[in-house]
């Protein structure tokens, strides 16, 4: 009776370790950051060019490039990537790059959501 009860309270130990470690994965997955530059784009194949280099990035989750703003916003994993690597990834395709002032980041961010209730 006793080794089964012990038996049983170790498996249920393996158990929850493991389930403790999986929700530690699945946090640090969760770890996202947006960031938002000015590029200086003209037509649509500059926007076409831009979205082919930045999706194949490493650690690029999300990508936004809305030509008439002249924005570029990208939603990346933070132990992959940093906005300075994906600024130079931009720089690298002769573009000019500047990072959003706080201000119009707002505004675009509004922009956004409202498409979203469209």
């Amino acid at each position: 009776m006793k080794t089964k009860l012990m038996t049983f309270l170790m498996l249920m130990m393996w158990v929850f370790s493991f389930s403790a470690s999986a929700k530690n994965v699945t946090e640090h997955k969760k770890e996202k950051s947006e960031v938002t530059f000015l590029v200086s784009m003209k037509c649509e194949k500059c926007q076409k060019r831009i979205e082919n280099t930045l999706s194949f990035e490493k650690g690029v989750t999300g990508l936004d490039v809305n030509l008439p703003k002249k924005t570029v916003t990208i939603e990346y994993r933070d132990g992959k990537t940093s906005p300075e690597k994906l600024k130079e990834a931009i720089q690298k395709l002769g573009y000019t790059v500047a990072p959003l002032p706080a201000a119009s980041k707002a505004n675009s961010q509004q922009g956004v959501q409202d498409k979203k209730k469209d």
